[in-house]
């Protein structure tokens, strides 16, 4: 798929608001021909979160001790997130990489809706951050990970995990469209996204965390999201940090979406 695809109507009778759906289905379909074209993309995409699950099972999952549980079981919502989380840095680093090739011009050149090449480009990531997340969920069954809470509230708990992938997404598309540079924004990408996840609950319980650790985790909207979807996946009180994890995720797209379309119109 290609940027002319957008151009088979005839140009005047096109509105680029009125096509936004269509343009921003062509280029997410676009993006996601990508992986099928150079499939290492999403195999090296799956590697790092495999190794992230067989590691802290196997290495660490001896030495801590979950009251009640165990260790797989609770690492498995923090993987989720983290999955996501991480994959949303790719955002930012492919729309980098469109500019620094042209494709961007191209795009902006031609009567579509300037959200769609955006919308196109988080949406098709949240795709892959879903096939990783279930590819994560078939890892973790074969390791001894079990659902516990219903089919419904595990289906929930992976939709909320690649919904914040989402929302974060957005974060690194400002980022890219700021910097513009690739090596850039892949380095500025995890600077911010390493210590959100590690100072979190996504690993292990913040209450062996140092207090003024503690309190900074205990806000930190990864922890929110992961005890939103770790209570989803183990059962428990759910509603609190739901209700929490999905404000967020509505406060960071209200905040960066129309921030990622006014850099968009500056570059």
């Amino acid at each position: 798929m290609t940027a002319e695809a957008v151009t088979a109507e005839p140009l005047e009778k096109r509105n680029p608001k009125g096509h936004f759906v269509s343009d921003s289905l062509v280029l997410t379909k676009r993006n996601l021909l990508k992986y099928i074209r150079v499939p290492t993309l999403l195999v090296f995409s799956t590697v790092q979160p495999i190794m992230f699950v067989l590691l802290f099972v196997y290495v660490f999952g001896g030495a801590i001790s979950i009251p009640g549980e165990s260790y797989t079981n609770f690492l498995m919502a923090g993987i989720f997130v983290q999955t996501s989380i991480f994959g949303s840095t790719q955002t930012g680093v492919s729309l980098a990489e469109d500019m620094g090739k042209g494709l961007i011009d191209r795009f902006r050149s031609l009567p579509m809706s300037r959200a769609a090449v955006l919308v196109g480009r988080t949406v098709s990531d949240a795709a892959r951050n879903l096939f990783v997340v279930l590819l994560m969920t078939l890892v973790g069954y074969i390791i001894g990970f079990r659902f516990q809470a219903g089919f419904f509230s595990a289906i929930a708990a992976l939709l909320l995990a690649v919904s914040f992938g989402f929302a974060f997404s957005w974060i690194s598309a400002a980022i890219g469209l700021a910097i513009r540079d690739v090596e850039s924004t892949q380095a500025a990408s995890f600077v911010w996204v390493f210590p959100l996840t590690f100072a979190s609950s996504a690993f292990v319980p913040t209450e062996g965390f140092p207090s003024w650790l503690r309190t900074f985790a205990d806000y930190n909207p990864i922890t929110i999201a992961v005890d939103a979807t770790r209570a989803l996946i183990l059962g428990g009180e759910v509603y609190p940090r739901l209700l929490q994890a999905i404000a967020w995720v509505l406060a960071l797209l209200a905040v960066f979406v129309p921030l990622c379309v006014k850099l968009y119109r500056k570059v």
